[in-house]
């Protein structure tokens, strides 16, 4: 059986396989609804970022990408509670308890960013202050080009009730409350990283697209 970080013999800073995300998604999910719903999500996100890697590659490491896709929302399994219900209010936190959670287990700071640093299209320190978020005031911005791509690509899903793709335009309108930056922001990365095909991944993974 390979080793996962949280084990002695596993190798400090290398970059999890697959096999042993999933096992750390299995060993934090509290129910296999939770499982499903964020692993998912996850999978998709990875599905997405991969499809635009013509952009960007080959100066893009592609397998912190993907390690990073696959563990960016690890976190959203530290805000259910007993009876299952997550605790949306809290929902911004998440990417801060994936952080914590990797770091905590020996992941390299490359791979424990991905959690802190893919909310939105960035959170600075101005909208941490500003929003009244409930997190440490600093930057919470994709800072490399596999950052950048995995918070782009996380965009284009949503693990709403059902869980939903969406289209650079419905993503586009949602981000609008938080200001015309956030907008321009998004555009920025349409031009830089192009757009995936939704439709497909819709129909491979039986979800609406919106």
């Amino acid at each position: 059986m390979s080793s996962v970080p949280g084990d002695s013999s596993y190798p400090v800073g290398a970059i999890p396989t697959d096999e042993q995300i999933r096992a750390l998604h299995e060993r934090y999910a509290p129910t296999e609804e939770a499982f499903d719903l964020v692993y998912t999500h996850c999978q998709i996100v990875c599905a997405v970022a991969e499809q635009l890697l013509d952009r960007c590659h080959p100066v893009v490491d592609v397998a912190l990408v993907r390690a990073g896709s696959l563990l960016h929302d690890i976190g959203v399994y530290h805000l259910y509670d007993e009876a299952g219900r997550l605790d949306h209010e809290n929902y911004v936190c998440h990417g801060m308890l994936g952080h914590e959670l990797l770091r905590d287990l020996g992941y390299p700071e490359a791979i424990s960013r991905f959690c802190s640093h893919h909310t939105g299209v960035g959170l600075t320190r101005a909208d941490v202050q500003r929003q009244g978020l409930p997190l440490p005031p600093g930057d919470y911005t994709a800072d490399t080009l596999e950052e950048e791509l995995v918070m782009y690509a996380d965009k284009f899903h949503s693990k709403t009730t059902p869980p939903t793709f969406l289209t650079p335009a419905s993503y586009a309108a949602s981000v609008r409350r938080f200001g015309v930056d956030k907008v321009a922001r998004f555009a920025a990365l349409v031009e830089k990283f192009g757009e995936p095909d939704l439709p497909a991944l819709s129909r491979h993974y039986q979800q609406p697209l919106s």
